[in-house]
């Protein structure tokens, strides 16, 4: 189905608009987004997106409709499991909470610059090349495989090439300046971490543009629906990051449940492949009779998987088990890095007595919870030395601290 132009052209305006909108009225002056902020207006992207599939089931009808559904839901999923790695550069470069909501907006709006080109370049390849998906497919189940087997957690994944060699070209400081990208250091200007935070989010952003676009072509080959189900998973990206921010780290199944989603749409893009066939060593460079898995079943599929991964994360004994040891670590550290830091903790944010005191309680609750674990989960928080040293320094500064007032 052809999209006319004033289509395409309305549909970019808003676009642009409501990023506009985004950064004239939240990101623009600094500030740490409260919980009911983001769900908020992540409740109201979420929305803008359903209610755009709407239409499209509407005016483009059921098939099409389908494929935005699958697209956009697909290219959420990945969103949110991209932004693990947002984290991490984060607190790589210990970004202030508040001011973390630019580094996010610049790469959405990174984002969606380079995948328009990837969309558009892809769009004309595979009209003109349909083996193609044969590439496509092999990509997205060799990615699949690949997150079965994640890699080990770094805290170094920001020091990557490109921020070595900025370091090494241009002078750096390790001092933010608010938000700025450049600051006065010894009367010279220098750039901020800031700027490179910004690029080592930008560089990631095109990694992750390589599995996302093979991934939504894997479910539709309609240009304006991989960039609107691509443009409206992007946007609301920044409130959802500080709505679970809490939630990403129990999302444990998340990376097998990705690769089930690619590794599904791999195997649906070879069969679409072979069923377009045109290579010559294949079938005499004749199609193919296999059987083509639908939209509506990819779509049924896709949001099955995310379900059950959701449910297990959350539910699972390993689940709450990673939630228990991951909660008590999180306040451990939050109460360490006050004492390390004592006119607020390094992202920015300011810490009271009060709030330090909860932490501490709960921080004992989840403690007593280990005791319910299942052995194989007691051993494995018993042998982490970086939650065990947490936890016997919190417990230390909470007997100084007690002291301090029994003196008083």
């Amino acid at each position: 189905m052809e999209i006319p132009g004033y289509v395409w052209l309305l549909t970019i305006v808003g676009i642009l608009a409501l990023l506009a909108f985004d950064f004239i009225f939240h990101v623009r002056k600094a500030h740490e987004p409260t919980l009911p902020e983001a769900a908020k207006w992540s409740a109201l992207y979420v929305g803008f997106a359903l209610l755009f599939g709407v239409g499209v089931l509407i005016f483009g009808g059921g098939t099409l409709g389908s494929e935005y559904f699958a697209g956009y839901i697909t290219e959420k999923a990945l969103s949110v499991d991209n932004l693990f790695v947002f984290l991490i550069i984060m607190s790589s470069f210990r970004v202030p909470r508040a001011d973390q909501q630019k580094v996010l907006l610049f790469g959405i709006v990174f984002a969606l610059i380079a995948r328009t080109g990837f969309i558009f370049l892809g769009a004309a390849a595979v009209n003109a090349w349909s083996w193609l998906f044969y590439i496509f497919g092999g990509f997205l189940i060799f990615t699949a495989i690949k997150l079965l087997r994640p890699e080990e957690e770094s805290d170094d994944e920001a020091n990557n090439f490109v921020i070595r060699l900025a370091k090494r070209l241009f002078k750096t400081t390790d001092r933010y300046d608010g938000d700025k990208l450049v600051t006065i250091e010894n009367g010279k200007k220098v750039l901020t971490p800031m700027l490179l935070v910004m690029v080592a989010i930008g560089g990631t952003d095109l990694l992750f543009a390589l599995d996302s676009i093979p991934a939504i072509f894997g479910l539709t080959q309609n240009p304006y629906i991989v960039f609107t189900a691509t443009a409206f998973s992007l946007l609301g990206l920044r409130q959802l990051y500080f709505l679970i921010d809490g939630l990403l780290d129990r999302l444990i199944f998340l990376s097998y449940g990705l690769a089930a989603i690619l590794g599904f749409i791999g195997v649906k893009l070879v069969l679409h492949a072979l069923h377009e066939n045109t290579l010559p060593f294949l079938n005499g460079g004749e199609h193919i009779p296999v059987f083509e898995i639908e939209t509506g079943l990819s779509l049924a599929v896709i949001v099955g998987i995310l379900i059950v991964t959701v449910l297990l994360s959350l539910l699972s004994p390993a689940g709450r088990a990673h939630t228990i040891i991951s909660d008590a670590r999180s306040q451990a550290k939050k109460i360490v890095l006050h004492a390390d830091s004592p006119e607020g903790i390094p992202d920015g944010h300011h810490v009271d007595e009060v709030e330090l005191e909860t932490s501490y309680t709960r921080m004992v609750e989840r403690q007593k919870s280990f005791a319910n674990l299942k052995p194989k989960h007691q051993a494995k928080a018993a042998e982490d030395e970086e939650l065990q040293r947490l936890l016997s320094r919190a417990h230390e500064l909470q007997a100084k601290n007690s002291d301090s007032r029994g003196l008083l």
